[in-house]
């Protein structure tokens, strides 16, 4: 039983429910929630909202925005907490979402742009980011995932971020980047844990 427990992606599942619950609620309250959870330059650096960077990770413009973000989320979110466990893989959607937000605030704050950004896409970039640590640094072979199937993924996801229009690619960049370098720090420790064991 415990062991079935372990398999099932249970903290995906349960961020891809929060996140369509919060979506509910935002059709019934109109731009409030909104309003209290975007990130941008005035409410959090100047007003010191720093919650925003959490909260907005929850928070979807639209039906393509949040289907496209949760079956991102879920299926390759689910590969990951396989390997990294549910706690960690907890940490590391978080850490890349709220870094992507961070990067997002400092891109904002330099070039001037008041622009509100809301998403969990910062998260989903830093889950690929992950990904492509495990698949290259892991030591373990991962079904149907090699490193140059994360690599042209990765590679997609950028150009229709770039190629589109209000996307936040620093986010997508700074989540990319803090989910890469904890999916590093993950198969450290777990190659350590695993030549101790030896």
């Amino acid at each position: 039983m415990l062991m079935r427990w372990k398999e099932l992606p249970v903290v995906s599942g349960t961020i891809v429910a929060v996140n369509i619950v919060i979506y509910t609620l935002c059709i019934f309250t109109g731009s409030r929630l909104y309003e209290m959870g975007n990130i941008n330059v005035i409410d959090v650096l100047a007003n010191g909202e720093y919650g925003r960077v959490v909260w907005s990770m929850f928070l979807h413009s639209g039906v393509p925005h949040i289907v496209n973000n949760m079956l991102i989320l879920f299926f390759m979110g689910a590969m990951i907490e396989k390997e990294a466990g549910h706690i960690c893989y907890a940490l590391l959607y978080f850490l890349s979402g709220i870094g992507g937000n961070l990067v997002s605030l400092y891109a904002k704050a330099v070039n001037n742009d008041m622009s509100a950004s809301i998403g969990a896409s910062g998260a989903v970039f830093g889950l690929a980011g992950v990904l492509l640590a495990l698949v290259l640094f892991s030591g373990r072979k991962m079904e149907t995932v090699t490193p140059n199937r994360v690599l042209a993924m990765i590679l997609i996801l950028l150009y229709d971020g770039f190629s589109g229009e209000n996307f936040d690619n620093a986010a997508h960049v700074g989540g990319l980047t803090v989910g890469f370098l904890g999916g590093c720090v993950v198969c450290i420790i777990q190659r350590g844990k695993y030549s101790t064991q030896q």
